[in-house]
């Protein structure tokens, strides 16, 4: 399969607090790619509405962040990291990555950004049922799915690693 694009679109997805910002931040600063950290465009681009009480969070106006990052994605060369993934446009991604965490090395993140209640209890709860990974498979054809456990600064590494050599790969197949 040929494309327009010189580089690939990636999704870096997972629970809240697996190490996406991270692991997308160093993979750009590596790749040259750009990164969108979904969370700070919608701020920035006014596209939360409402506020959660239960999840103590604004909710996302999908619609129109969607419509703000339609002409960046066709351009390729994107790292996209969010936690969600149902929403996005299948055509927008070459690869999904989503990323895991043990459960006590995740439940010791979340508590030290200051979840409590029911959104630490359900963050914790999505990493034990796979809810992000099996979003991501139900969303996207499960041979561009891939699982990256995501614990330790070696896994990190390893999986930027992993991550630049299918980048490379893609570019020679879709010269």
């Amino acid at each position: 399969m040929t494309t327009n694009k010189k580089d690939p679109n990636i999704l870096i997805t997972g629970t809240p607090g697996v190490g996406k910002s991270e692991l997308s931040r160093l993979l750009s600063e590596r790749t040259n790619l750009i990164w969108l950290d979904v969370s700070k465009l919608a701020v920035d681009n006014k596209c939360l509405e409402s506020y959660d009480q239960n999840y103590q969070c604004q909710i996302l106006n999908e619609d129109k962040l969607l419509d703000l990052m339609e002409p960046m994605m066709c351009e390729g060369g994107k790292i996209v990291d969010y936690h969600g993934v149902d929403f996005f446009p299948e055509r927008w991604f070459d690869i999904v990555f989503v990323l895991r965490t043990n459960n006590t090395i995740l439940y010791d993140r979340l508590d030290s950004r200051g979840y409590t209640g029911k959104k630490l209890e359900d963050n914790i709860d999505c990493e034990i049922f796979q809810t992000i990974l099996e979003e991501a498979k139900e969303s996207y054809k499960e041979e561009i799915v891939y699982e990256l456990q995501n614990d330790t600064l070696e896994q990190i590494n390893d999986n930027i690693n992993r991550i630049c050599e299918w980048i490379e790969q893609w570019k020679i197949d879709n010269q």
